[in-house]
């Protein structure tokens, strides 16, 4: 890997993450209210892989804790009702700050095993939605609860099973169309699982990741779409966890996502030239990460490495004894 890339603007990324809880009456804000926890998670994200997580304002702490419900789970925002993935997103975050004894286990984990269905996929509430993002976050929360005990982990990684398509990646749901993201999720539970090695072909999901890489050095999320630096996360995360990030050019990767970011008033957009978002900013400075930016320079010393599998830091990682199944 070459160093000769743009630079990264960290001070400019910190003061764009930092100015986040002060725009409550802009309209990303007002769009994205029902799912703040979920910013909440990128946010602190960003700061914990940049090496900055105490700079989190102690008020967000106390707020993300209040959308705890009582008899287990999180909800999007305050008053929001419980759902899978903003529990998901809740616990990673609380994870990152230390805080994770705050989280109810017992319930948690009662609500999530709940929501396991008899073909062993899990819906995100009450409402039925199936979708297999919803199976990693039950296994990124049980497995941090350390309560995985409470599901049917071969019924789950056998449906994970049953979504792998023809081409070697994996739809939502079976018979839907392979997509990054899906991917993803699917790859990253059956890496939680140890079975990954059982339900994905390496070499056949590795090439239809790496086919993602356009002229622009950026990846999209499934054919003749253009790229968006949430696949740097999305799709590199699933290559390292098949052995495969050898297959694409990671400097014309790099430099994608650096030629992502604003200048002036910090954050990473989905490319060039567009709006920042917080959502593009984690993904982005998570897949810069994978691809090992950061490593070996002495301006980033403090900066965390993302784990593949968990995006969180190693170091949580290594703190709660967390394991996943990575390929050579």
């Amino acid at each position: 890997m070459t160093d000769q890339h743009d630079a990264f603007f960290l001070q400019a990324h910190l003061q764009y993450v930092a100015n986040l809880s002060k725009q409550k009456e802009s309209l990303e804000s007002c769009m994205s209210e029902h799912m703040r926890v979920s910013g909440f998670y990128w946010a602190v994200g960003c700061l914990a892989a940049l090496g900055k997580e105490a700079a989190t304002p102690p008020a967000l702490v106390d707020w993300v804790l209040a959308c705890q419900h009582p008899n287990g789970g999180f909800g999007g925002n305050l008053g929001h009702d419980r759902h899978l993935l903003y529990t998901c997103h809740a616990i990673l975050a609380l994870v990152m700050l230390g805080k994770e004894n705050a989280v109810l286990v017992d319930e948690t984990a009662a609500f999530v095993a709940s929501l396991q269905q008899p073909d062993g996929s899990f819906v995100g509430d009450e409402h039925g939605e199936v979708d297999t993002k919803f199976t990693y976050c039950a296994l990124s929360v049980l497995k941090i609860l350390k309560q995985e005990h409470r599901i049917d982990m071969d019924r789950a990684m056998a449906y994970l099973g049953s979504c792998k398509n023809f081409d070697g990646g994996f739809g939502n749901i079976p018979g839907c169309e392979s997509h990054g993201g899906h991917i993803f999720t699917a790859v990253g539970a059956l890496s939680m699982g140890h079975q990954l090695d059982k339900y994905a072909d390496a070499n056949g999901l590795g090439w239809w990741l790496c086919e993602r890489q356009c002229d622009s050095g950026g990846l999209n999320g499934r054919p003749e779409k253009q790229a968006d630096v949430c696949y740097s996360w999305w799709n590199i995360s699933s290559l390292v966890a098949l052995g495969k990030l050898h297959w694409i050019n990671k400097d014309k990767l790099i430099q994608f996502i650096l030629n992502c970011q604003d200048k002036a008033d910090g954050g990473i957009a989905d490319r060039p030239g567009n709006v920042a978002d917080i959502y593009h900013t984690f993904f982005g400075i998570c897949g810069l990460s994978l691809l090992g930016y950061f490593e070996g320079k002495e301006e980033f010393a403090g900066f965390q490495r993302i784990h593949p599998i968990f995006a969180i830091p190693h170091r949580d990682v290594e703190r709660l004894n967390l394991h996943a199944q990575v390929l050579p």
